[in-house]
């Protein structure tokens, strides 16, 4: 089927050869501004995506060693922490439960000093509400066991005290011994038995694993903290937090892994939000060259404009065929950059660490950004939406030089040819 003529006079345009150099300049121009749509959408996905892995591998990692919700007892300990937990487990979303004792004490070892969180676990339990047993980088977690003190810590904090597994090493707790001396802090000497490596550099270099009932008896404890949970998925926890609210008796503290971490993902859908909307500055500006593009076709094919109103063609007609024009440019720009950004985002992974390498640098310093390689998170969604907007600017660019051509005077453009 024969395409209206419209279509076949925008289409030449948009293709234009180099019968002349007027047509070969447009062609060119018309190249120049589908090459910045696609640049635009392209860097737009790429960015987008890299931000989306950031906080989806952050994310993980923190919750590989974080519960998804966490109960426990404004008095500072939980008695009935059994009663709790199987109270706990009646929900539908809860899959595990583990009791732990959370308290703040110094590791000495030698000269090297280092604050710890310190969290007191049921090495058979805790298995089921945190992937630490399966991030040991040397020991097993079953190797804590009560009355050994033993001790398990983070990559970093290890490397920071200078520490392997079988070493010796200081605790010191904050709550002292009263003394005729005065106030005495407690000391303790445990066995590294263990190293964990979550990748996420704050709670590598900051937190240390204890038996449950060692954690006790050093901190004068007569029960846990309270009772951490896993869920079948996270991100119904603050949904499940308000479920479990109503469902568990006592009076109870319940808090889920997003308001642990609320600032911090808070400022990084804000920084995502921002991003977005600089990097379409950059589609916009490509939509302006559009503009500009299309102005000089008019300019340009003023002559041949004339012609066709003469021959009867209706000032709609004129305007559809530079709209068909600019919306061609478009629509191979977006699908340009869609594809070319899909294809770097997807590659992210490999390349970068390659250019590290090449360069002998590192972009992510994880004591800086957490993690220590760059992630990416290709989402449909975001490609979608930056294509869908790319293809509705440069739709609106070509409005105004298609009513400027519709306008064009057939006298006045024919008068000196």
């Amino acid at each position: 089927m024969k395409l209206p003529y419209e279509w076949q006079i925008g289409w030449r345009y948009t293709r234009a050869g180099k019968r002349s150099s007027g047509n070969g300049f447009i062609s060119f121009i018309s190249l120049i501004s589908m090459a910045g749509i696609a640049l635009g959408v392209a860097a737009l996905i790429v960015v987008l995506s890299v931000m989306n892995g950031f906080q989806r591998d952050v994310r993980d990692r923190m919750l590989s060693v974080l519960a998804h919700v966490e109960i426990f007892s404004p008095q500072g300990a939980l008695p009935n922490w059994q009663q709790t937990a199987k109270e706990a487990l009646l929900n539908p979303q809860v899959l595990a439960a583990a009791p732990y004792v959370e308290a703040q004490a110094l590791l000495t070892r030698n000269d090297a000093v280092s604050g710890v969180l310190l969290r007191g676990v049921e090495p058979a339990l805790e298995s089921h509400v945190s992937d630490i047993a399966a991030d040991m980088k040397s020991g097993q977690l079953a190797d804590l066991k009560p009355g050994e003190f033993g001790i398990v810590l983070g990559g970093d904090l290890a490397a920071n005290l200078g520490v392997t597994t079988g070493d010796k090493i200081t605790l010191v707790a904050p709550q002292g011994t009263i003394t005729p001396a005065g106030m005495l802090p407690r000391l303790k000497q445990f066995t590294v038995t263990g190293v964990f490596e979550s990748g996420h550099y704050e709670y590598d270099s900051s937190l240390a694993l204890i038996d449950m009932t060692d954690a006790e008896a050093l901190f004068r404890m007569s029960a846990p903290t309270g009772v951490r949970l896993r869920l079948k998925d996270m991100q119904l926890a603050p949904q499940v937090a308000k479920e479990l609210s109503h469902t568990l008796s006592g009076d109870l503290y319940i808090r889920d892994w997003t308001q642990q971490n609320k600032t911090w993902f808070s400022a990084v859908q804000i920084e995502k939000r921002m991003m977005f909307i600089i990097l379409a500055l950059i589609i916009a500006v490509a939509a302006f060259n559009l503009v500009s593009s299309l102005v000089m076709t008019v300019t340009d094919k003023q002559a041949d404009i004339a012609i066709l109103r003469t021959l009867g063609a209706q000032p709609g007609s004129i305007m559809k065929i530079f709209v068909i024009q600019g919306v061609t440019i478009g629509l191979f720009g977006t699908l340009l950059g869609v594809a070319l950004g899909s294809l770097i985002a997807a590659e992210i992974p490999v390349v970068v660490p390659m250019i590290e390498h090449l360069l002998g640098i590192q972009f992510l310093p994880p004591s800086v950004y957490f993690i220590n390689e760059l992630p990416s998170d290709l989402e449909a969604g975001d490609v979608l939406r930056i294509g869908l907007m790319a293809f509705v600017l440069s739709s609106l660019a070509t409005l105004y030089p298609s009513w400027r051509a519709a306008k064009v005077r057939p006298a006045e453009a024919l008068r000196y040819e």
